[in-house]
């Protein structure tokens, strides 16, 4: 299967230049293919994994993935997107972000052997000429057509408009493109699909003083079945960088995913062959969360390593519970599958009898009861300060009623603040 096609099967590609022959290039042999990361902070999130996937499919097919950090661009600002002007970085802030950046695509994407290259666009950015850029450059672009592209016209319409330093952004990146070409032969630009105005006033840059045809691709903007923007939650983005989200609270992100998602979440960030993964759309109750089981371990394993996909694992088996996930669930995962997963005695654990949780039972007065507060008072206060998680979920009400609906095989865990934790067994007898 070509690349091209393997990335629409996975889901990853929403507009492209030139069509035809961008499927031609790449049936030609090595392409070089780049995106543009900014540098805003030290660690990307859930939300750059789409482009970085990408780059490491395309790797896999053979071909030659370029990873530029905007180390000049975002001393300007990218404005698509936003309703207000970005916060202006340091030079010092932006080198430190790169560094965490580059870590953190390593897991992904081999550049050893110069297999794939890092390059920071403030090698060049940072030495033009502003009259010679003007006179060779700029004299390219329409402003009538620049202030008609989306990444502008949300700026201009809002109530703090649009700067010039941000103004010049496309004619940067653009020029990024041209840089690429010239230097290493680039003919593929990607990234999302916020980006295409830019993307393609860089295709047409090229095409205009190289005389050659350049190509772009977007990518869709990836929310989950509800609607919400892929990597934000409610404390917040899901960092890639482990001191920021922990692996274990990596994995936990991945669980969570609704049902719904599952499918679609594997073909987007993990390699499991699609074949196996169409099968998912086939599986229901216990099968389903174990699928989902599958893909935290995947993903956590991509982003994190080995080694810690397997203690998040057993950390999650030894304080919700898990059985052996069966070796027809997505065979070809490398997630343990051993006899017996369940827990291991490290977690506090209380057995109660069903019929309490028939009518459910208030959270604030369970917590008290099994001990994971002093009293009814100091429960009613620990859940409303945000320290109270019902399987790893915030409780957002004292008064909430936890019932036989919020049991997993049996099971709940609750916790209060970061370490301490409490199982509860169902006894249906």
């Amino acid at each position: 299967m070509s690349i091209l096609k393997l990335l629409e099967e996975r889901g990853f590609i929403e507009g492209k230049t030139h069509g035809q022959e961008l499927a031609d290039y790449l049936e030609q042999g090595q392409a070089t293919c780049y995106i543009g990361f900014d540098p805003t902070a030290s660690s990307l999130h859930v939300g750059s994994l789409v482009p970085i996937m990408s780059l490491a499919h395309m790797q896999r097919a053979g071909h030659l993935p370029i990873a530029l950090v905007g180390g000049g661009t975002g001393l300007v600002g990218d404005p698509s997107g936003k309703t207000e002007m970005r916060k202006m970085l340091t030079n010092e802030m932006i080198e430190e972000n790169v560094i965490g950046i580059k870590n953190q695509l390593s897991n992904f994407i081999d550049f050893q052997e110069n297999k794939a290259l890092l390059l920071n666009n403030a090698d060049w950015l940072t030495k033009i000429k502003y009259i010679p850029f003007l006179r060779d450059i700029g004299r390219h672009f329409s402003v009538n057509r620049m202030v008609k592209a989306e990444s502008y016209k949300m700026r201009l319409d809002s109530e703090e408009g649009l700067s010039f330093i941000e103004f010049n952004y496309m004619l940067l990146q653009a020029y990024d493109f041209l840089e690429l070409y010239d230097r290493h032969e680039c003919r593929i630009q990607m990234g999302g699909s916020d980006q295409w105005g830019n993307i393609v006033a860089g295709v047409e840059l090229v095409r205009k003083m190289r005389q050659k045809t350049v190509f772009g691709i977007t990518f869709p903007l990836i929310t989950t079945s509800s609607g919400v923007k892929m990597g934000k939650t409610a404390k917040g983005a899901v960092w890639l960088d482990p001191k920021r989200t922990s692996p274990y609270e990596y994995y936990q992100f991945w669980i969570n995913t609704d049902d719904t998602d599952v499918s679609r979440f594997m073909a987007l960030f993990t390699f499991l062959p699609m074949d196996e993964i169409a099968e998912v759309n086939h599986l229901e109750g216990a099968d389903l969360n174990y699928a989902k089981t599958v893909l935290a371990f995947e993903a956590t394993r991509l982003a994190h390593g080995e080694e810690s996909a397997v203690k998040a694992f057993h950390a999650a088996s030894s304080m919700f519970g898990s059985r052996s996930i069966q070796k027809n669930i997505i065979p070809s995962s490398r997630i343990p599958r051993d006899a017996d997963l369940s827990d291991n005695g490290s977690v506090p654990c209380t057995v109660m009898d069903a019929k309490i949780f028939q009518d459910g039972i208030p959270a604030f007065k369970l917590y008290h009861q099994i001990g994971l507060s002093g009293s009814g008072g100091d429960a009613r206060r620990l859940i409303q300060q945000g320290g109270a998680y019902i399987n790893e979920k915030r409780m957002e009400s004292f008064d909430y009623l936890i019932s036989e609906a919020d049991f997993y095989n049996g099971e709940i865990v609750l916790r209060a603040g970061k370490k301490r934790y409490h199982k509860i067994k169902m006894d249906q007898n």
